[in-house]
């Protein structure tokens, strides 16, 4: 039943505070409606007795409380989802943004989602085939799904810009018209300019979308969010607008709850034919990993995939970062039967052969090439090559696993054979 009251007392930046209040319930939603008929939508963040601390979704300029009254709507915010949805645009609420019409659903789904029985979750073991060798050979991604590499597969992207400039925004819906790839995505943009408070419910809505595809249609959906940096930032603001009392640099003490609330609605239900696989994309502010918010991203997620900005201003695409990058569960979806039988031991090799190569180039650079060995030579010159064949392969160029472990073994022979210790002899003997 809808309840309006008149009895709005204060509002501070994005907060509103209602007084004599009853029956109202966190996260409900709530229409202000002026006396010339505007209307501005918000949701409760804290309830205090009678009195009822309301979250703006809009800027409160211009807001005459004096006569303006405030109606509970009895839910929360909900996405009204549909097959539809497949190749449209929409703002960061879910509303269309691409001029056509209103979507018309099968259903309304309350955007926080539906706890997962843990007991009912699938364990991922499924290799996922990037196509880019630093993933697929070093960091590998293993679906908590089927394969979706067969033809038949359902597949579909659901793609969460948040807090993003126009032209990023414009660059992401032009690149997927271009590639024909917007037929199988879902776009939710919510742009800087919009208001921050908004950016808390976009990657809700994103993943909501994304389980109507997966859990109710049977499709395996990728969901990539950028940037999760933005979305905490506008968490702090409101923390410091409801004067809580704050964690790391300013972010809220819950900063840790509250990306598990999004970075958990993944994966696979047994029973269910669907699976989603999320890639949360962010910024490390002065590029420190220590940071709160890459930090407890990396404690939640199952990996991380670095950027480097040296790689970077070599001109080397993609420039991964590949050591202190970290795959937890590659093991479990690599190796016979899976991809190939000496993948886990050539992986090892790359890795522990590139990181004893650049401490050769460091120490060239400093002390001059006559302060290093022969093999260390050979370790230094491996490094280079890695980094321009196996980790600068271009964005166009899509390499299937069997590619990528073939120029592993390339590149180690660069090496003496006496070098290659992390490899079973009888995969050197079958490989080298």
């Amino acid at each position: 039943m809808l309840k309006e009251y008149r009895s709005i007392k204060e509002v501070v930046g994005p907060l509103m505070l209602v007084e004599g209040v009853e029956g109202v319930k966190y996260d409900e939603l709530v229409e202000i409606e002026q006396a010339n008929g505007e209307v501005r939508k918000g949701k409760v963040l804290e309830i205090n007795r009678d009195k009822a601390l309301v979250q703006l979704f809009e800027a409160s300029q211009g807001l005459k409380i004096s006569s303006a009254k405030a109606r509970f709507l009895g839910r929360s915010i909900e996405l009204k989802v549909s097959m539809d949805m497949l190749g449209r645009v929409f703002d960061g609420m879910g509303e269309p943004k691409d001029g056509g019409a209103a979507v018309i659903p099968d259903k309304k789904v309350d955007i926080n989602g539906a706890p997962i029985n843990p007991a009912a979750r699938d364990y991922p073991d499924e290799f996922i085939q990037t196509g880019i060798s630093a993933i697929d050979g070093l960091n590998t991604l293993i679906a908590r799904q089927a394969k979706v590499l067969g033809a038949d597969s359902k597949f579909a992207v659901v793609f969460a810009a948040i807090g993003i400039t126009y032209e990023e925004a414009d660059f992401f819906i032009s690149d997927f018209k271009r590639t024909g790839a917007i037929e199988r995505t879902v776009l939710f943009t919510n742009l800087a300019s919009d208001p921050a408070i908004e950016r808390i419910a976009t990657p809700r809505i994103a993943l909501s979308a994304a389980e109507y595809l997966a859990f109710d249609k049977g499709m395996h959906v990728l969901v990539i969010m950028t940037d999760i940096t933005n979305y905490a930032e506008a968490l702090r603001e409101v923390s410091a607008a409801r004067k809580e009392v704050p964690g790391r640099r300013g972010y809220p003490g819950y900063l840790y709850t509250d990306l598990a609330t999004i970075y958990e609605r993944a994966g696979r239900i047994k029973g269910k034919e669907g699976s989603i696989t999320q890639i949360p994309i962010l910024t490390m502010p002065e590029e420190d990993k220590t940071h709160p918010i890459p930090d407890l991203t990396g404690y939640i997620t199952e990996g991380q995939i670095i950027l480097s900005r040296e790689l970077y201003k070599k001109g080397f695409n993609p420039p991964i970062d590949v050591l202190p990058s970290l795959s937890r569960l590659k093991d479990k979806g690599i190796g016979d039967k899976k991809t190939r039988e000496d993948h886990a031991d050539t992986m090892n090799q790359l890795f522990a052969s590139y990181a004893r190569g650049k401490e050769a180039k460091e120490l060239s650079a400093i002390l001059g090439d006559a302060a290093l060995s022969a093999v260390d030579k050979k370790y230094a010159i491996f490094a280079g090559e890695f980094e321009k064949r196996y980790v600068a392969q271009g964005f166009a160029v899509n390499r299937t696993i069997e590619e990528t472990l073939n120029l592993g073994w390339e590149l180690l022979r660069i090496l003496p054979k006496s070098e290659l210790k992390r490899i079973k002899d009888k995969y050197i003997e079958k490989y080298l």
